[in-house]
């Protein structure tokens, strides 16, 4: 069964690392439709990420969606968000489950690898991610991931994401090839609107009327 915050669809927003309004851009993100939020900040500045990482899982427990924090088990459990998402060199499903705690969204890169993306649902990973789809500003030497990716893990029964440089323009199309996330972060904390970059996405979710998440897996 998908996890109970992994049951709509849509925008996966992804912050792009230190900047004075975080938590006003995050709250824009939201405004505009996101559904998902991550925390990715790659600074050493402890301190001042557990404090951001504890006012994003507050702003998000107010607006009924769930906070991960990209790679760091001990933040997402410290700043009380309600899950982490694991590269390849980060923690393994069982072990982040067992410091998060049963009710954890564990998420998992797994790059352009249909073999990856099935031992880790056989792990238990609440959602798996694909790409890079496109060229991306964030990760200009990413892997490159195919739509038929999203195909032929669409019957391991787990949610969906795509990232990796996509825009509204060309996000239509991993939709219909089964994504059930768009994880964008330039593209929508980059923009002057944050608000109306993160509606563009939503807009997507809206026109494929791709609402509902996966079914439960058997």
């Amino acid at each position: 069964m998908a996890h109970p915050l992994l049951t709509r669809n849509g925008l996966y927003a992804i912050t792009n690392g230190p900047r004075d309004d975080l938590l006003a851009a995050c709250e824009a993100a939201i405004d505009g439709g996101a559904v998902l939020l991550q925390y990715r900040d790659k600074t050493g500045d402890a301190a001042r990420r557990l404090a951001e990482a504890r006012a994003l899982a507050a702003l998000c427990a107010r607006r009924r969606i769930a906070l991960v924090v990209n790679d760091d088990v001990d933040l997402a459990l410290a700043g009380g968000a309600m899950g982490v998402h694991l590269g390849e060199h980060d923690a393994d499903v069982a072990s982040a489950r067992q410091a998060l705690g049963p009710c954890a969204i564990v998420g998992v890169s797994c790059y352009d690898s249909i073999e990856r993306a099935r031992a880790l649902a056989a792990a238990g990973a609440d959602y798996l991610a694909f790409g890079a789809f496109f060229a991306s500003p964030t990760k200009p030497h990413a892997r490159e991931a195919t739509p038929a990716l999203l195909r032929d893990a669409k019957p391991l029964g787990v949610p969906l994401v795509a990232i990796g440089g996509i825009t509204a323009a060309n996000g239509a199309a991993l939709i219909e090839a089964g994504a059930n996330y768009l994880a964008v972060i330039s593209v929508v904390f980059g923009a002057r609107d944050v608000r109306g970059a993160a509606r563009s996405f939503a807009a997507l979710f809206d026109a494929a009327g791709s609402y509902e998440n996966v079914p439960d897996k058997d």
